[in-house]
């Protein structure tokens, strides 16, 4: 099942295929399949948290500030050669971390919605 993420639509994203420090603004729209979805996690902000946007100016995630958190299957890795010295082959799952401000909050319930009718409660 694919779900579409809209550009503009005020949701921040981060990815372990950048800087832990950085987020970038979602600008443009990209389909999530989420038959790649291994894990999901749902959470709010505790505390605000800075991070930087792609140019390096301050992006403030407000207190409150709700996160989907997507850890994608082995199918959805990369894989690398040589990790810390060690040889061998290994896997690094990705995973997306999509934040929506208090303001977006509609948006996050739409999504979390939709991810929520692929879960079985037994």
């Amino acid at each position: 099942m694919f779900i579409k993420i809209k550009k503009n639509c005020g949701i921040l994203m981060e990815h372990n295929g950048i800087d832990k420090r950085h987020i970038v603004p979602v600008t443009s729209n990209f389909l999530l399949n989420l038959d790649q979805v291994a894990e999901a996690s749902f959470y709010t902000l505790k505390e605000e948290k800075t991070r930087l946007d792609l140019d390096g100016h301050r992006v403030v995630l407000d207190e409150h500030t709700s996160v989907v958190h997507l850890q994608m299957s082995y199918m959805y890795a990369f894989y690398t050669e040589n990790k810390n010295g060690k040889q061998g082959r290994m896997a690094e799952r990705q995973y997306y971390k999509l934040f929506f401000k208090p303001e977006n909050i509609g948006a996050y319930e739409e999504l979390r919605g939709v991810i929520e009718t692929q879960v079985a409660n037994l």
